[in-house]
């Protein structure tokens, strides 16, 4: 993808394929942002995999829960629905929980879905299928509230409690998915189909955006995050690439012509995105021409 000569309705129609490279203003063809992250979901993914089936013990179990080299990493709603169905917190679980907590403070709270998640990396394919239907008119798109997801994220917590049972789990894609990776493929990982289906053909990213309880609970964590992307209001045309490749526009909503009179009496000249759902993803680096946007990690005058 050439995002630099290109118009802003070729990068935003670019296929898939193409949003894996870009081509510098001096000629040469550098990996995307998400190129890199798809790489990132493979190779741990990948580890999974190798840790079980030929004992190599580097990554060993699931992404709800496992080992890194014999240290334990539990996600952070798994170990919620743990003590809302035990009642109590195991000392590997806080550990474990903890450790990634203060991880993702740091890389970025989302970062979880867009560089681990293997559901994300198929829910970004659906997603462009979905964008290709509704280009072609062939179906419609349908929005919800996304502030639906606290509803979820207390729901499976409150239904674990009463049942003493992960119930979140009987339904979790990414667990089906991390699963069927890492010890192979069982019926149920036809749910993994239905929900990226409906996706595909009813509401762009509707697991991520209004459902997924793991991603919540990251999302509580993004807003105080120490890494933020970073908006730079002089580079800046206005062009709409970057609202219209990020599935979470709505983090997005400041860089808006009609807030530049605002910013200017203000003197504000660069911004970072705060909102808790911004997925680090980079979607808005890879399709600006202007280079508007980069990393912003909060804590680097203290380094």
């Amino acid at each position: 993808m050439d995002r630099y000569n290109s118009s802003i309705k070729e990068i935003v129609n670019a296929s898939l394929l193409s949003t894996l490279y870009y081509k510098t203003k001096e000629g040469k063809f550098r990996l995307t942002i998400r190129a890199w992250r798809w790489l990132s979901i493979f190779i741990i993914n990948l580890l999974f995999f190798l840790s079980f089936h030929i004992d190599i013990q580097m990554l060993e179990g699931t992404l709800n829960g496992s080992r890194l080299f014999g240290f334990h990493l539990i996600d952070p709603f798994t170990a919620l629905e743990i003590f809302a169905a035990e009642h109590h917190f195991h000392i590997n679980v806080i550990i474990g929980s903890v450790t990634l907590i203060v991880f993702y403070f740091l890389v970025g709270g989302k970062a979880y879905c867009s560089w681990v998640c293997p559901y994300g990396f198929l829910s970004e394919i659906g997603e462009r299928i979905h964008q290709i239907l509704i280009r072609r008119k062939i179906i419609k798109e349908h929005k919800f509230n996304p502030n639906i997801r606290f509803v979820f994220w207390i729901i499976f917590l409150v239904a674990a409690a009463i049942d003493s049972y992960l119930v979140f789990e009987v339904i979790n894609p990414i667990g089906y998915l991390s699963r069927a990776i890492t010890y192979g493929w069982s019926l149920a990982f036809i749910w993994v189909f239905v929900v990226l289906g409906i996706e595909i053909f009813y509401s762009r990213r509707a697991w991520c955006k209004y459902v997924c309880p793991v991603g919540t609970t990251y999302n509580m964590l993004g807003w105080v995050s120490m890494t933020k992307v970073k908006w730079d209001m002089n580079k800046c045309d206005h062009c709409g690439a970057c609202l219209n490749a990020c599935f979470e526009d709505h983090v997005l909503e400041f860089i808006k012509p009609k807030h530049d009179k605002e910013r200017a009496e203000k003197g504000i000249e660069t911004q970072l995105v705060v909102n808790g759902d911004c997925t680090m993803c980079g979607r808005c680096f890879d399709v600006c021409h202007t280079d508007a946007y980069n990393y912003e990690f909060r804590l680097k005058d203290l380094v």
